[in-house]
């Protein structure tokens, strides 16, 4: 049994899938799910009634079964797939694609193995003014997935794109790029910012994953070493991922002063009580001492992320900077159905050290601010990252409430599972 703390959208199944299984399986796992369902689901008392025969695999079992008022994010995986991606295995071009204000698409993020930035040098910021051929803003902002998904092809290694961008200096430079195999960088960025206010940890992290718990370990030792006093932590695209990641990064955070202290506290439903538990700041080899830290956030910001915060917030000065969180204050157990399905259920709520939580309307940040796909992360004309430089050295946002935030269509090769807070069992 694990457990998982990440956003899922509630995963939709591909047609396709399951039509090759062996039908044994089907039904194993169908009939696994129901009973799993019955006992650890969180709202148990408030499924709707379902007779499990009716529904041909667990994928439709399961959104049969789910509490819809709440839950948006119980879903079953491919095992396989799951496994890859919590490794950190990925297969694409490795990007996230936006449309910025002037309705230009861009480059959001890109893994720093991705063939594209290895082999171009590609970075968040670039225009992509077509994809074999076409035109894809007009796709981004109209969120036709359909047509996107033509133009990409599918998620396997082999699909060659043609790419036209244009670079930062204005100049155009037309590529044509495989989808490979590789394993990503959560850690995105991690950087001193000199500041009035003292040295400033810069950590853009986008995945609480395995290789996350090594890729930590190595910026804040870098940042130890550089005696940061501040720290602004970017989790504008982290959609969640493992809990006990999201309990090493906030004790790295809090520093060794409040070791035992609890970060997250998990109550499960009245079937197992006995099953609850505290999560407290462990003791880290690289340790901070902080005056402030500042949170850049958006919708895509979900669980895991916003436990960190939440769990945080009793004993670190955090204020946040962007759009509301995604509104996540629950996680999931998983179970595996042989190496076929993996089946991971809302099973329980987590609480921070002053007993808070319930924040399922999301994180609200102190200051509203666009996410600014036309800069790069570490650019500090970025509007985000311009803001909370403002913040350090002043202590006060300038037009406070003044940005409307505006949402900017986007699209990314990750699943739609992966926006959660999982729990596995060698954390218990």
């Amino acid at each position: 049994m694990l457990i998982f703390l990440a956003l899922a959208v509630s995963c939709k199944k591909d047609d396709s899938e399951g039509d090759n299984e062996d039908p044994t399986i089907i039904t194993v796992g169908r009939d696994y799910l129901y009973t799993i369902m019955q006992k650890w689901y969180y709202w148990y008392d408030l499924m709707p009634t379902v007779t499990k025969g009716d529904y041909k695999d667990p994928y439709e079992l399961l959104e049969a079964m789910r509490y819809k008022k709440l839950d948006k994010w119980s879903f079953v995986a491919d095992y396989a797939e799951f496994t890859a991606e919590m490794e950190g295995t990925f297969v694409g071009h490795g990007f996230r694609i936006g449309v910025d204000d002037s309705g230009k698409a861009r480059i959001a993020m890109i893994y720093e193995k991705s063939p594209l930035h290895k082999d171009y040098e590609v970075s968040r910021g670039w225009i992509v003014k077509s994809i074999n051929g076409t035109d894809i803003a007009p796709i981004l902002s109209a969120g036709n997935t359909t047509a996107y998904n033509d133009v990409i092809g599918e998620s396997k290694a082999g699909v060659t794109n043609t790419f036209v961008f244009e670079k930062p200096d204005g100049s155009e430079l037309t590529v044509s790029s495989t989808k490979a195999s590789f394993t990503v960088n959560s850690v995105l960025v991690y950087d001193t910012l000199h500041l009035s206010s003292g040295v400033t940890g810069h950590l853009v992290f986008e995945s609480f994953i395995e290789p996350s718990e090594q890729e930590l370990a190595n910026a804040f030792s870098y940042f130890s070493a550089n005696n940061v006093n501040n720290i602004i932590v970017d989790l504008r695209y982290n959609t969640g991922g493992y809990l006990y990641i999201a309990q090493e990064l906030a004790s790295y955070i809090a520093g060794n002063s409040i070791e035992g202290k609890t970060f997250a506290e998990l109550s499960y439903n009245d079937k197992n009580q006995d099953q609850n538990i505290i999560y407290p700041f462990i003791t880290t080899s690289y340790p901070l001492t902080i005056s402030k830290m500042v949170v850049i956030t958006t919708r895509s910001t979900a669980s895991a992320s916003e436990a960190v915060m939440n769990g945080l917030k009793p004993f670190v000065d955090i204020v946040s900077i962007g759009d509301t969180t995604n509104g996540k204050p629950v996680g999931m157990n998983g179970w595996t159905v042989g190496e076929t399905y993996y089946i991971w259920p809302i099973t329980f709520k987590i609480v921070n050290d002053s007993n808070e939580g319930d924040y399922f309307g999301g994180i609200a940040p102190n200051q509203i601010q666009s996410d600014d796909i036309t800069h790069d992360f570490s650019d500090r004309n970025e509007a985000c990252l311009k803001d909370a430089i403002s913040y350090l050295e002043t202590g006060s946002f300038s037009g406070k409430g003044a940005v409307s935030f505006k949402k900017s269509a986007q699209y990314s090769e990750k699943p739609s599972w992966m926006d959660n807070a999982f729990v596995r069992e060698k954390d218990k």
